[in-house]
């Protein structure tokens, strides 16, 4: 297995040119097979962990989220970036402390969000969001984690493009690595959020077909792509689709998309 050093240091070399594929698994099985794929990292997805424990995005505790992602990290010898939510806490400090922790499960990268998943206020003010991000990059010094600024402003339907620019040069000012700003599909917009923050490293989501591919998301000069929680939901697609097949009509066609079990038999048989 690779140090967590060594991990951490090929998370970053990663992020220095080209355009690479960073997928969702959700639970250490689905890890496993990614890795397996040939993917070069991986990251942890809240809702896609959540919906796997019968909750809704955004209600995992933060010692579960933890577990989670230790556990992922022990599975794996690839980079793990973890979706580490909002860090759990409002108040800059305690943010930073959860990041804290959260760095010594062994990842390779967190990121951090400014949406407060609350419903009377979805977004941090501006000024609070960048004392959060400052913060967990001052408890993340010396450990080489790549710290990720998420904003979510868009994503909510809070704010515009210009505005969510607006955070993200700030929060790259403030020690974010890399910036993400999930929901935007135009390739206009893609490109703006890529050049205001370049030559640091962006993110773009892309969770279903809309006609992006990743020599797109390389043309338009991201440097990574996530699904988010597409896979997991994917997953719940297809068992979905069989068990109202099965308590609706009886019969079991959608079963032949099944994956065959020799395959999975042989892959975790070590």
């Amino acid at each position: 297995m690779k140090s967590i050093e060594e991990k951490r240091a090929e998370f970053r070399k990663l992020h220095q040119s080209g355009c690479f594929a960073i997928p969702n698994p959700w639970d250490i099985g689905s890890a496993k097979y990614l890795q397996h794929l040939g993917f070069k990292a991986i990251a942890t997805t809240s809702a896609g962990f959540a919906f796997s424990r019968g909750l809704s995005d955004g209600s995992v505790k933060r010692d579960d989220m933890i577990a989670h992602i230790r556990e992922l990290v022990e599975a794996t010898d690839i980079p793990v970036n973890a979706d580490f939510e909002n860090g759990y806490a409002d108040e800059p400090n305690w943010c930073a402390e959860n990041a804290r922790l959260c760095a010594e499960t062994g990842v390779a990268g967190l990121s951090i969000e400014d949406a407060t998943d609350r419903k009377e206020k979805q977004i941090y003010d501006v000024d609070l969001a960048v004392e959060r991000i400052h913060a967990v990059r001052e408890a993340l010094h010396g450990t080489d984690v790549l710290l990720v600024g998420r904003a979510e402003g868009f994503l909510v339907g809070k704010e515009n493009i210009y505005q969510v620019i607006k955070r993200l040069v700030a929060y790259s000012e403030a020690g974010a690595d890399c910036l993400y700003a999930p929901g935007f599909k135009e390739r206009d917009h893609i490109k703006a959020i890529v050049e205001c923050v370049a030559p640091k490293p962006s993110n773009i989501l892309i969770g279903g077909s809309n006609g992006l591919t990743m020599k797109d998301a390389e043309s338009l000069g991201a440097r990574r792509v996530s699904v988010g929680g597409a896979f997991a939901r994917a997953a719940w697609g297809g068992f979905i689709r069989s068990a109202k097949e099965l308590i609706e009509r009886g019969t079991f066609d959608e079963l032949a998309n099944a994956a065959p079990y020799s395959e999975l038999q042989k892959l975790f048989n070590h």
